[in-house]
């Protein structure tokens, strides 16, 4: 289970409230990659708080509203425009600055999962599976990966089909299937290859008929 030993060390060297930083929606063919900015107050951290991918939805969406409550947390966002024009690791990287910006403070340390940091002024250290070992990195995970589900379910109303509200935008063989048929929306991601495919495959078939 994640734990505060990061935290707590780096709050001691650099005398200061450490923010832990995570990302969801990198690998998905639709949608924002969203990123999330979280500084955890010792005095009330709710329990249960683990990597998002080992948790329910259920209990994602509780932390989530029980992290609001008593945690700084910040949001950020990259479109779909973004991911496109970018690439989805500078658009993961800026979603990431955003959600820093958005904690209203500038914390002493920042923590972000994975192997390299964004190019932003913030002292900040790289952990790989830091989801699963630092505690603010996985509140960080829960509130990024909840509030883009919930994000992909607004979308699946508004473009019925593709399956987002079980898939969140990843390529499940109903959303493969469904950009065959229906062809991609405005919120698919263009520069992805199975993408670019469908949109040129069913251009053509329109252009048969």
């Amino acid at each position: 289970m994640p734990d505060l030993k990061f935290e707590r060390k780096y709050q001691r060297s650099h005398g200061g409230p450490v923010a832990g930083v995570d990302e969801a929606g990198r690998g998905p063919l639709a949608g924002p990659v969203v990123a999330a900015a979280v500084v955890l107050d010792p005095k009330c951290i709710p329990e249960g708080i683990d990597d998002s991918k080992a948790l329910t939805a259920g209990k994602r969406e509780r932390l989530c509203a029980e992290l609001l409550a008593c945690a700084r947390v910040g949001l950020g966002i990259a479109t779909v425009e973004e991911i496109d024009s970018l690439n989805i690791l500078w658009a993961t990287m800026l979603a990431m600055h955003r959600a820093v910006d958005a904690l209203g403070f500038v914390p002493a340390m920042v923590l972000v999962d994975g192997n390299r940091c964004p190019r932003w002024p913030h002292t900040s250290q790289w952990v790989i599976g830091g989801d699963a070992l630092c505690l603010s990195i996985a509140a960080a995970s829960i509130v990024a990966k909840h509030r883009r589900d919930c994000m992909m379910a607004e979308l699946d109303a508004l473009h019925p089909g593709y399956g987002w509200a079980s898939n969140k935008g990843y390529a499940a063989k109903v959303h493969q299937e469904a950009l065959r048929t229906l062809g991609p929306t405005p919120h698919h991601r263009k520069s992805f290859a199975p993408v670019a495919q469908a949109h040129f495959d069913f251009g053509r078939s329109i252009a048969a008929e």
